[in-house]
């Protein structure tokens, strides 16, 4: 096994019973999420409030008011700063968010702004880092901003196909910001990843089961896209989580 010293692993979740599912594996912390077929937006007040009373993890709230590109209206920067004040108020230990200009760089000073609302949280930035123009000048940036920690898949749309720029990352780091590393992490790659020198790894376990529905209305889609079943459970699954532990 490759030493990848003390790895946090963070799953993103997107029920109760998927952080339940992270607890019981091992995990340290959640992202938690609605929305998963648009790549994650802000959760509900009412799953972080039981996440919360029903776990021991850090919780950790994304803030993004819907899937889509990262950079934000007046109205939706206001609805941001609204969801940090819930979920600072409901206990979460974080933050996850990001904000991008028109031109495809870090937006600092709305990155700060949220950050210094999000005290004493700690703040996330995702993987709008990934959507960035300049990888390196994206990182000092968020660095100004005064985030804790970077998401990120080196660029790529997997963590294992960006795996060198992420080396090139941590490197310029230096230790100023954490990195934890995501997209597309399982047992077979983790501890390859991890000896990136990133700080967290970070992955979803994800699983799905067959609705408990006998009868299925033919001929509609409540979300309008055929691609996304509308009669699969998608869960984090505990032992896939486990496995990423314990490859640690």
């Amino acid at each position: 096994m490759i030493n990848t010293g003390n790895i946090e692993v963070e799953v993103c979740a997107f029920s109760l019973e998927s952080c339940l599912a992270a607890e019981r594996a091992g995990a340290k912390r959640v992202e938690l999420c609605s929305a998963m077929y648009e790549g994650g937006t802000t959760p509900s007040a009412g799953l972080i409030q039981l996440v919360k009373k029903q776990t021991n993890l850090e919780v950790y709230a994304m803030i993004r008011p819907r899937g889509g590109d990262f950079c934000y209206s007046n109205h939706e920067i206001d609805v941001m700063k609204a969801d940090i004040e819930v979920a600072k108020n409901l206990g979460c230990d974080g933050v996850v968010l990001g904000i991008l200009q028109t031109d495809g760089s870090v937006d600092v000073l709305q990155t700060k702004q949220m950050v210094g609302l999000a005290q004493p949280m700690k703040v996330t930035f995702h993987r709008a880092i990934d959507m960035t123009h300049n990888y390196e000048e994206a990182l000092e940036a968020i660095i100004e901003a005064g985030c804790h920690r970077i998401l990120t898949s080196g660029q790529k749309n997997t963590a294992i196909e960006g795996i060198e720029n992420i080396k090139k990352l941590v490197k310029c780091a230096n230790g100023r910001i954490e990195v934890m590393v995501g997209s597309g992490v399982n047992a077979q790659n983790a501890a390859i990843l991890a000896s990136t020198g990133v700080n967290a790894i970070h992955l979803t376990g994800k699983s799905s089961r067959d609705s408990a529905m006998i009868y299925r209305k033919e001929g509609i889609m409540m979300g309008g896209l055929s691609e996304v079943p509308e009669y699969d459970i998608v869960y984090s699954d505990t032992e896939k989580i486990r496995a990423v532990v314990n490859a640690l």
